[in-house]
């Protein structure tokens, strides 16, 4: 008779796969943990729309990329990206109709590239689509555009993150209006803040002209008591180094943000003779003056020192075929340097690519399912909010303040 441990009812089943089961190899696996300074690294260089998807991964990846040094390190970095993948070229159709945006690599690595729309506030709104030349783009800094829509309908908004927000009616005193405000958008980087100055012009030749500035921080309008009243604005201001300029009968005037004061005149190049229409603009990091030959011929001088008249120089004269420009059409045209020197010229419906090397031109298509000319603008894709932590802070007292008064 055998013994109990023989018993071949109580032994138990042995094992013969070489492998170990499913659940002996989970067990015996551990998940590595990546440093969190090597985590926050490898996130800041990825897109926006995949850190939008990776804030739900847990609450530690939700913080960092939330965090006010996330977003400006990512910020920074795709700035500094030498092949453009965070960088839009956005475009809005004549009479506002809609707004459309495709990547700017494609329209220099591509013959032929694809629009997508954009979603923003006054997008499918009758009131504003019913107007001649409603809508209109002010400028983009950081990733934040700027959009007019009417006399008064502001809208500051971060179209990679889909937040916008209504900014309040400036309520200047002046009433009957010349032309519509000049309104310019920009940021202060002493004050960490982002700006809407608002000039408004009288019939009333006794005060004919009002400053009104906005901020993005308190979430409000003021007054500015300096009003360039012998000058008559046109257009949004150019900005750069903190600034906005204007091309203002033959000189070029300025406006400094962060000090909130209107700055010396500039004097403007010589340019010769010939029938020609000035445009002032900005090209890399240099003021600049587009001057147009009824686009055939195009001349670009740049101001290498800034403020100092003796330091413009033409850089670049570009012939254009006449068959491919509309010679009456007179938006701003929106110039950009590549890394390697190319120009994308755009004007009108017209996308081109000037090589200064060799003056090669090409043309790139834009595929879209609306004809006619548009204004463009580049932004950069970015995290930052167009709501401000203190403009919210400063609502949400005024609101608790509403609601105890009201008890």
């Amino acid at each position: 008779m055998g013994s109990k441990g023989n018993d071949p009812k109580r032994s138990k089943p042995t094992n013969h796969s070489p492998f170990p089961s499913t659940s002996m190899q989970f067990s015996s696996l551990s998940i590595p943990t990546l440093p969190p300074e090597l985590i926050t690294e490898i996130l800041s260089r990825l897109p926006v729309k995949s850190l939008l998807k990776f804030r739900c991964v847990s609450k530690y990846w939700l913080d960092v990329i939330s965090s006010p040094e996330f977003i400006k390190t990512h910020l920074s970095l795709s700035f500094n990206n030498k092949e453009y993948t965070h960088n839009m070229f956005m475009f809005m159709f004549d009479r506002g109709l809609t707004l459309q945006c495709c990547t700017l690599r494609s329209l220099f690595y591509q013959p032929v590239t694809e629009a997508f729309d954009l979603d923003y506030p006054m997008k499918g709104n009758d009131l504003y689509t019913k107007l001649p030349r409603s809508d209109w783009i002010l400028g983009s800094v950081n990733g934040l555009i700027c959009l007019a829509a009417g006399k008064n309908d502001l809208f500051i908004g971060n179209p990679s993150i889909r937040k916008y927000r209504k900014l309040p009616d400036p309520r200047p005193r002046l009433k009957k209006f010349v032309s519509s405000p000049i309104y310019s958008f920009g940021y202060d980087e002493f004050h960490d803040d982002y700006k809407v100055v608002g000039v408004f012009y009288s019939y009333d030749s006794s005060d004919h002209a009002e400053v009104k500035i906005y901020s993005l921080k308190s979430d409000s309008w003021r007054s500015l008591d300096d009003c360039p009243s012998e000058v008559l604005l046109v257009g949004s201001g150019k900005f750069l180094n903190g600034k906005f300029h204007w091309d203002v009968d033959g000189k070029i005037i300025s406006f400094d943000l962060g000090e909130e004061k209107w700055g010396k005149t500039m004097k403007q190049p010589c340019y010769g003779e010939g029938d020609f229409v000035i445009w002032l603009t900005v090209l890399a990091s240099d003021l600049s003056i587009f001057c147009d030959y009824m686009r055939t011929l195009l001349d670009v001088w740049v101001m290498k020192e800034y403020g100092v008249k003796e330091s413009w120089t033409k850089m670049y004269t570009i012939n254009c075929p006449g068959d491919e420009v509309d010679i009456c059409h007179l938006l701003c045209p929106l110039l950009f340097t590549s890394k390697k020197g190319e120009i994308l010229v755009v004007f009108g419906s017209v996308s081109m690519i000037y090589n200064p090397k060799d003056e090669s031109i090409r043309y790139s298509e834009v595929i879209n399912n609306f004809d006619g000319d548009y204004e463009a603008e580049i932004y950069v894709e970015s995290l930052v909010s167009p709501f401000s932590t203190q403009g919210l802070e400063d609502a949400r007292k005024r609101k608790s303040l509403k609601n105890i008064r009201s008890r």
